[in-house]
């Protein structure tokens, strides 16, 4: 009988547990990326309208990619308001392009760089990979290292690769050498194929973050405060 009562007060309690997780109220992420001080968010327009004097002045996030543009010729309509509010607030500000197999990489920096405002203070453009894994290799590392360029020489920096284990293995981990990846891992403590090191890890897709009524993704910078500082201040 006390066996079988431990047993309904475990199950109870992963239940509860999973609940919590899927309503976004904890993440189990959150132990492996506790001691990663310096955190952002990413949105695009799925977030809707986010209230970004509120985001900021929580004081738990120092910076926030959103997404601007995909493909050759689609802007996201949040992208403005997010960029000249989220800037206002305090927060450091960055912008994303999802990546497309059907445009050229030139196309696609074209249609960033459209959109984007260059300034000196703001992050590096970040390149969203996570397209499938039946391109041919070389054609996509070719018009992913041609759209690269284009921005790194409208930016003056060097763009940041977001990418999936899957798209990293396939496409990236071998030439990308001396990129900065952002990886995806909302299970564990993230690990890429040749000990290469993440810069940004994106550890959570379930977030609650006062300000935003949608569900947010959660990110931290592998360094120090002082050291993200230093690198994009």
């Amino acid at each position: 009988m006390r066996f079988r009562k431990t047993v309904i007060i475990f199950v109870s309690l992963i239940i509860l547990l999973g609940f919590f997780e899927y309503k976004g109220f904890i993440w189990h992420n959150s132990i492996f990326a506790m001691n990663y001080k310096v955190r952002g968010l990413d949105v695009s327009h799925y977030q809707g309208n986010v209230d970004w004097k509120t985001v900021a002045e929580a004081g738990k996030y120092d910076f926030v990619y959103m997404k601007a543009t995909e493909g050759h010729d689609y802007t996201d309509d949040t992208f403005e308001g997010n960029w000249e509010q989220a800037k206002v607030s305090g927060l450091l500000v960055g912008a994303y392009h999802f990546f497309s197999s059907r445009s050229t990489g030139e196309q696609q920096a074209d249609q960033f760089i459209a959109v984007v405002p260059n300034e000196e203070k703001s992050l590096p453009p970040v390149i969203d990979l996570e397209i499938a894994l039946t391109h041919d290799v070389d054609t996509i590392q070719r018009e992913l290292k041609a759209m690269s360029a284009k921005l790194e020489t409208a930016y003056d920096k060097k763009p940041i690769l977001y990418v999936t284990y899957d798209t990293y293995n396939t496409y990236v981990s071998n030439g990308f050498d001396d990129y900065d990846i952002w990886i995806r891992d909302i299970v564990k403590y993230p690990t890429l194929k040749g000990k290469k090191e993440w810069m940004f890890w994106q550890y959570c897709n379930r977030g609650r973050v006062k300000g935003i009524d949608a569900y947010v993704d959660i990110n931290v910078f592998k360094g120090s405060q002082s050291e993200f500082d230093k690198r994009f201040l």
